[in-house]
């Protein structure tokens, strides 16, 4: 495992919970640390999984520790470069917040963290086929929320 490739991922990951980028840095860096002062937690082939799992359990006592604030809005484009994926991001983005808060966290380990489902299942402590069917059930769910609202 490399970790100066994981440390990336840990901090995108964390930066997702919390909006605070100083403070996703800390709890990145704090992850690290229990990481590596816990040697004997490390099961060959499972690090990944446990770097999450701890990653998860700081900023779950960060989110707990402060007030939650929303996911900073990204900059509307002026009207002399229009984007025209802003609004397919801004749903996209509207679709995100109103999942579960553990439906939203496995979609961004999968796709923005892209953690492998077998490394999610060990975090959520289920089977691979069990988590593998989560996510097509989450993403069957996103879809039918974009075509609603007239995407397709």
């Amino acid at each position: 495992m490399d970790i100066q490739e994981q440390y990336q991922h840990i901090f995108q990951y964390c930066c997702s919970h919390i909006s605070d980028q100083n403070l996703a840095e800390d709890v990145t860096q704090e992850t690290f640390l229990r990481f590596f002062e816990h040697p004997e937690y490390q099961s060959p082939g499972k690090e990944l999984q446990y770097l999450y799992t701890i990653a998860r359990h700081l900023c779950i006592d960060e989110y707990r520790r402060i007030k939650p604030s929303p996911l900073p809005d990204e900059d509307i484009p002026d009207e002399s470069s229009p984007d025209p994926g802003f609004a397919d991001r801004m749903m996209l983005r509207s679709i995100l917040d109103k999942l579960p808060a553990d439906d939203r966290e496995i979609i961004i380990l999968r796709y923005v963290s892209e953690v492998r489902v077998a490394d999610i299942a060990g975090i959520y402590g289920v089977s691979w086929f069990s988590m593998n069917r989560r996510i097509k059930r989450i993403l069957a769910e996103m879809r039918n929320s974009f075509e609603k609202e007239g995407v397709k």
